[in-house]
């Protein structure tokens, strides 16, 4: 039977290097859980694996999509489901780096799930049942014409019980509600719930200090910089235009400004840091709000060693 690892967290935490340890001496492949690493070219400053770790252990659910397209949940639940249904094999261009491991693999080696995108996960850990509408912009182009109070309203007639769950000063879910209604003709409502999978699932969570976790992000940014950043920013702006909407996200949108001779480099780097301290801690309380979560310490030395325990006694070597 399929048996699947999620690795899950705040961002900086040391998700991916957890992850690829695990599968090395797993023989495991990592479905990528996370919303930006989908497109393409967007590579250091969404922390993509390097190429040569993907070298090291086969990644999937990065590169799927161009920067100019969409990837909904629903896409990216149905990509994940049919990987984990059907897993693909490991082939030999990776075994030889596996094997330098000298630990013996369990016969049918789980997947690893990693990321920091708690409703990309949700979606798989909780099987949620997602409407399959994609955004229609003529449709939201139409609706963004009302106020919000005007959607809430409107939202409350077509949908009551969707209203309730939603707060009326929460305009994209309002948005994404009405806009299920008038293309499906039914309540998003009714369109939802959870159909759990019936395969053991194991969810390890990597956590730590406050100010831990602000000094480790800090040293990320720095190091992206240091790897290349502004370059890639200016190379995108200049490929797909500045009004790309992923460049009015957590890294991109900061070093545009200093680009743009807006700010300095010096102040993108310190509002990069504030802002992904900020994203951080939206990302622990979604987390922090799941029982099945068993948490480590990411400053923990022993770290690999503790959750190695836990993974051993998941998975039968027999």
């Amino acid at each position: 039977m399929t048996k699947l690892i999620v690795i899950c967290g705040a961002t900086a935490t040391g998700k991916s290097g957890l992850a690829l340890d695990l599968a090395m001496r797993l023989g495991s492949i990592i479905l990528s859980a996370d919303s930006r690493q989908v497109y393409r070219e967007f590579d250091i400053g969404t922390a993509k694996p390097t190429v040569s770790e993907q070298k090291l252990v086969p990644h999937y659910l990065i590169d799927i999509c161009n920067p100019t397209g969409i990837i909904t949940v629903a896409d990216y639940q149905e990509q994940a489901q049919a990987l984990i249904a059907c897993p693909p094999t490991i082939g030999q261009e990776h075994t030889g780096e596996m094997r330098k491991q000298h630990l013996p693999h369990p016969p049918h080696p789980p997947l690893l799930l990693v990321g920091g995108t708690g409703l990309y996960i949700r979606s798989i850990t909780q099987g949620m049942k997602i409407p399959r509408v994609a955004p229609h912009k003529e449709l939201r182009s139409q609706l963004e014409s009302f106020d919000q109070s005007q959607l809430y309203a409107m939202l409350q007639q077509v949908d009551f019980i969707a209203a309730q769950k939603i707060h009326r000063n929460d305009p994209v879910r309002t948005l994404r509600a009405l806009e299920v209604f008038y293309v499906t003709g039914r309540p998003i409502s009714e369109q939802q719930g959870e159909n759990p999978p019936d395969y053991p699932i194991l969810q390890i969570g990597l956590d730590c200090d406050p100010a831990h976790l602000s000094d480790r992000i800090a040293q990320r940014t720095d190091k992206m910089i240091a790897d290349g950043l502004v370059a890639e920013v200016e190379y995108l702006c200049q490929k797909y235009g500045v009004d790309l909407p992923l460049l009015n996200t957590l890294g991109y949108q900061e070093i545009k400004q200093y680009l743009a001779g807006d700010i300095s480099l010096d102040k993108a780097k310190e509002l990069t840091v504030l802002h992904t301290r900020q994203f951080a801690k939206r990302q622990r309380t979604w987390f922090r709000a799941y029982p099945q979560i068993k948490w480590f310490d990411a400053e923990n030395p022993n770290l690999l060693e503790e959750v190695w325990h836990d993974v051993h006694k998941f998975i039968d070597f027999s």
